[in-house]
């Protein structure tokens, strides 16, 4: 059956809200991270936020590779802004739902292309590097980045740090937790199983 006709499966659902729920506070992690690599970094510690922003961007094409239902990356992204919001107190604000809803979107985007059959080294980077580029014009915006002459390395960095925290490295991440076993009863186990030889 489609990805694009299959129906969620209750655990499909506690999947993507455990997945949302986790990098919530991972990414609160990497909020202290990036403040810490800002300071050592002195004036060049605003640039930093672009270098570790692909971080930001893992969770939406772990939900949907391990689920392979359209619309788990952008629900897993949004659960992690809504715990970073409610829970940890993030200084963006609601915000951060908005950037959350353009990273999910971005980040799926690829896979829904592909209609969810296709989990290459090409369509992680894709993913990774189409959500850094949308959320990117979404905070230029709201930080009156344009007209700076930085503007463009801003988004050179941001969608660098993309391709390879937010896509590649979701890849090696999904790779990692197949070996485990834990993933057998998803979606990605039966795919796994009727491609063996896919990239």
């Amino acid at each position: 059956m489609s990805a694009l006709r299959a129906r969620w499966r209750t655990r499909d659902l506690v999947l993507v809200v455990v997945l949302g729920v986790t990098f919530g506070f991972l990414y609160w992690v990497l909020v202290q991270a990036w403040v810490g690599l800002s300071v050592l970094a002195g004036p060049f510690g605003d640039l930093t936020q672009h270098v570790l922003l692909g971080g930001w961007l893992l969770v939406a094409p772990l939900a949907v590779a391990i689920t392979r239902r359209p619309g788990s990356g952008v629900v897993a992204e949004v659960m992690a802004s809504v715990v970073e919001v409610v829970f940890l107190g993030s200084p963006v604000g609601p915000m951060l739902l908005v950037a959350a809803l353009l990273q999910g979107a971005g980040s799926e985007l690829p896979f829904a292309l592909t209609r969810y059959r296709r989990f290459t080294w090409g369509v992680y980077a894709l993913s990774g590097a189409l959500g850094a580029f949308l959320v990117f014009w979404f905070t230029a915006v709201r930080a009156g980045w344009f007209g700076s002459d930085l503007l463009l390395l801003r988004l050179g960095l941001q969608v660098a740090s993309g391709l390879l925290l937010g896509g590649l490295l979701a890849r090696v991440l999904v790779q990692v937790l197949r070996r485990t076993g834990v993933l057998d009863s998803f979606a990605i186990a039966r795919a796994d199983a009727s491609a063996p030889a896919r990239a």
